[in-house]
């Protein structure tokens, strides 16, 4: 990060809106969007802060500003604190407004009012003596903003926009608030010192950067330590501030523009956009990290043709991508419902680039085959091999790339260029072999399930599904063996009752009956059982001790290089 200009600081509310600085939510960033919910927690917060004994300061998160100078700042993160804050001090204003009305110390509150609004909300600017306000909000709240709450006029009701309706409850709520526990006694002083107490001791972490880039660098940075910072918020901005640039009188372009853009947004979600940017991109260009993301972007999409073919060309995708983690999507038939879910089950997300390039380009036929072979590749490389996904990205990218540029015309092109994170049967036999999942792990469970229900089909060609109830997971070693397992000691029992091949199904009534039961008692049952791979395994084996696990598993891995096959590759 050294080589990103900016700086952080721990800054009050105070020192916020102190000397003569100002702030603007970008044009085209999220609109209001806080409910009684947020509210609530907010003043809650407060409440702690103001009352005897209470905390002596209250951390509000990280707030991001984009600076052009020393004294103008775009909020790109922490819009909604500042919004809500701002309406918070405005209640207070309102609150002093009704003292004065109402002919209680009008001269000492109407000081308290002048003071506390030019400290907060706006001041006389010493140039043009024209009234400045501190806070501009975003297109669609700044006019409700300025022309209403600011100057505390009669708040319309009628014909707002959601977002404005928002505002005026927000306003009504504090403003409920305010004067309920601080100005109906009438005590002017009181009501200011709310303000004067809370400006004082609610305090952000205020990060400052120079540029659109820096500050994207600043948002993926603080996103991997767990901060989670909107960038989709802050690459809307960027593209529509070049519409903006080149198009600035067509209102009804931006309009549609931005309609479009949350549809999509919509339907993927917030959180979700910059991953499903990233894929889309990546379906069609050079690999792009998530940290070179919007720098790639900004060097290429720079005038207002290239933001529609962008918005356009994610419309396409954006239903697919949503659909890849749905298996129950109408978009998909039933057999690539299930291959979809598998891959869900396996959380393997580096082949969606790819996915998406294929959807565009092949058949109903040739994607299903696809479809397949990226989960055959999930569970041989991801669940079995854990094998590093870098690479393994890398080249589903880099076959994305080629179909999108036609260089891979048919699905075997395509399976070839994958050959490289396709394990071989040797390497795959071996990984499995050895392969041990914790079923205390809800995930380790059902995918244990899976594989266990996928080699009796290989047995018996019985169809199961593997989340039915009806059958559970038999440690044929219990996890908490009691008397006529002494043979194991400590140490091997934990290294060997997660491996598969300690593992087998049984009907669920059975397996309750049997619990942690020595293996003598439990071998006639599972002799008899009606699954063949319970069957097979305990008449095999008259005892059970690490090397018929070990053998078992051996066994279980040479099914599974049948099982889990790409025919293509081999």
């Amino acid at each position: 990060m050294s080589a990103i200009n900016f700086n952080t600081a721990n800054q009050t509310y105070r020192q916020l809106m102190g000397n003569g600085l100002l702030y603007s939510v970008p044009r085209f960033q999220r609109d209001y969007s806080w409910t009684d919910e947020e509210w609530d927690d907010l003043w809650a917060d407060m409440q702690q802060v103001v009352e005897p004994g209470g905390e002596s300061a209250h951390y509000m998160g990280y707030l991001v500003l984009q600076s052009r100078d020393n004294k103008n700042f775009d909020i790109i993160d922490g819009q909604q604190r500042m919004t809500t804050l701002s309406i918070l001090v405005l209640s207070v204003l309102a609150a002093l407004n009704k003292l004065i009305e109402n002919g209680i110390e009008p001269d000492n509150n109407k000081r308290r009012l002048e003071q506390l609004r030019g400290t907060f909300i706006g001041y006389l600017d010493p140039v043009t003596l024209v009234p400045r306000s501190k806070l501009t909000l975003n297109r669609n709240n700044n006019s409700y903003y300025q022309n209403y709450l600011v100057p505390l006029q009669k708040l319309p009701v009628r014909n707002l926009k959601a977002t404005e309706h928002l505002m005026r409850k927000a306003f009504d709520w504090f403003k409920e608030k305010v004067w309920n526990e601080y100005g109906v006694q009438g005590e002017g002083a009181r009501v200011a010192g709310l303000l004067d107490t809370l400006a004082d001791r609610l305090f952000f972490t205020v990060i400052t950067v120079t540029d659109e880039l820096n500050a994207y660098k600043v948002f993926e940075t603080l996103n991997a330590r767990g901060v989670k910072l909107s960038s989709t918020d802050l690459l809307k901005n960027y593209l529509f501030s070049i519409v903006h640039r080149e198009s600035a009188n067509d209102e009804l372009e931006l309009n549609a523009l931005e309609e479009r853009w949350e549809i999509l947004v919509g339907k993927l979600g917030s959180e979700s956009f910059p991953d499903f940017l990233r894929a889309h991109w990546n379906s069609a260009n050079k690999f792009v990290r998530h940290s070179e993301l919007f720098k790639t972007i900004r060097g290429t999409i720079f005038n207002r043709q290239r933001v529609f073919e962008l918005v356009r060309e994610m419309e396409q995708d954006a239903d697919v991508y949503v659909a890849l983690s749905n298996p129950e999507d109408s978009l998909w038939n039933n057999q690539q419902r299930r291959y979809i879910e598998e891959m869900k089950m396996f959380n393997v997300r580096q082949a969606y680039p790819l996915l998406l390039a294929a959807k565009r380009k092949f058949s109903e036929t040739d994607f299903s085959m696809l479809l397949k072979a990226c989960s055959v590749i999930s569970f041989r490389y991801n669940v079995i091999g854990n094998l590093p996904t870098n690479e393994q990205e890398r080249i589903y990218t880099s076959a994305a790339e080629q179909i999108s540029s036609g260089q891979l015309h048919t699905i075997q092109d395509v399976l070839r260029a994958l050959r490289n994170i396709y394990p071989s049967d040797d390497a795959f036999s071996q990984a499995f072999s050895e392969k041990i999942l914790k079923t205390t792990q809800t995930r380790n469970k059902r995918i244990v399930r899976y594989i266990l229900f996928s080699v009796e089909h290989q047995l018996s060609g019985q169809e199961l599904d593997f989340d039915s109830e009806l059958y559970s997971i038999e440690h044929i070693l219990p996890e908490h063996p009691e008397t006529g397992w002494e043979a194991f000691s400590d140490q091997e029992h934990e290294q060997f009752v997660y491996r598969l091949g300690n593992m087998t199904l049984l009907r669920s009534d059975q397996n309750r009956g049997l619990q942690n039961k020595p293996y003598a008692e439990k071998q006639p049952v599972l002799a008899n059982a009606n699954i063949h791979l319970t069957k097979k395994t305990a008449q095999k084996y008259a005892v059970w001790t690490t090397k018929q696990i070990v053998d078992t598993q051996r066994w279980m891995a040479d099914q599974a290089k049948s099982i889990w096959k790409i025919s293509q590759i081999q």
